[in-house]
């Protein structure tokens, strides 16, 4: 996809704040520094489209970001960061759920994993709550440039096995550094999309 146009919209928590649902939502999720924001402003094209950070969970708000005036992206804050309050926990986890469940133009969900890490509780349940939901995702698996090919296969298959029945296709490697899956993320969003036109 040729992206003309990125910009930020807002930031918000409950749905009160959210943008007018007016075009194709897209959500970006995963684990806290997994490269979510990386991943984002790689597939735009922008440096620093979403802000990104070495300091886990510093993404606490839903942002939103409009995309060729034609498509909604939109960065989840970032789960499962130990040294976080578990009142704060609870609130992110609430945030996220609410968005998830009652957005009506999210159509698809990126769940984002650092390849060079197992799936956790947190992942697996994101993935049963997505199956249940019926909300389409892509698994993503990020900073694949840390590791060597070969090293990157297998780790796929490890991760692949470990989500098991909660994936329904191939995780998809990427890397912000050498752009590794840009074209082909791009390539599964725009078939969704034009799908979502088609029925």
């Amino acid at each position: 996809m040729k992206i003309i146009s990125a910009e930020f919209v807002k930031s918000a928590v409950w749905p009160a704040q959210y943008p007018p649902g007016t075009m194709p939502e897209i959500a970006f999720v995963g684990r806290s520094n997994v490269g979510k924001s990386s991943l984002m402003n790689t597939l735009v094209g922008r440096k620093k489209l979403a802000k990104t950070s070495n300091t886990p969970g510093r993404t606490q708000l839903i942002n939103f970001f409009v995309i060729n005036e034609s498509i909604s992206l939109v960065d989840l804050p970032g789960y499962g960061f130990a040294k976080v309050a578990q009142s704060v926990k609870k609130d992110w986890g609430d945030m996220m759920e609410t968005y998830l469940r009652e957005r009506p133009n999210l159509t698809m969900v990126i769940s984002i994993l650092d390849i060079r890490r197992d799936p956790n509780p947190d992942d697996l349940s994101l993935h049963e709550w997505l199956n249940h939901y019926r909300i389409p995702y892509v698994v993503v698996l990020t900073k694949t440039d840390k590791l060597s090919n070969n090293q990157a296969i297998a780790r796929k298959r490890l991760i692949e096995k470990a989500l098991g029945a909660t994936v329904h296709q191939r995780a998809l490697l990427f890397s912000a550094k050498t752009q590794r899956g840009k074209e082909e993320l791009w390539q599964i969003l725009e078939n969704h999309l034009n799908s979502l036109g088609k029925q």
